[in-house]
């Protein structure tokens, strides 16, 4: 049994899983761990330092580690709308 390109297409373009609604959600979710994260952790900078947009100080590990948090809320968001009808 093959599958196609046009048949793969045309199955995904029918679930629409992705939207510009869901990757704002997820950017906004990201963004606002990060910035919590910058103050709440306590011993920071002890991996290689990534300066950007003026924030010295936050190493890649915290980087990752409020990312990670920023993308399981950000999950818990988007299927929490997408329950409820909003997205």
């Amino acid at each position: 049994m093959t599958i196609n390109n046009n048949q793969i297409l045309s199955l995904l373009s029918e679930s629409s899983i992705w939207s510009i609604k869901v990757a704002i959600i997820m950017i906004i979710c990201n963004l606002i761990c990060i910035g919590i994260g910058r103050y709440a952790i306590k011993v920071r900078g002890l991996g290689p330092s990534i300066p950007i947009l003026g924030l010295e100080g936050l190493g890649l590990t915290e980087l990752l580690a409020t990312t990670s948090l920023g993308h399981i809320i950000g999950a818990g968001t988007i299927i929490g709308l997408r329950s409820i009808g909003k997205i």
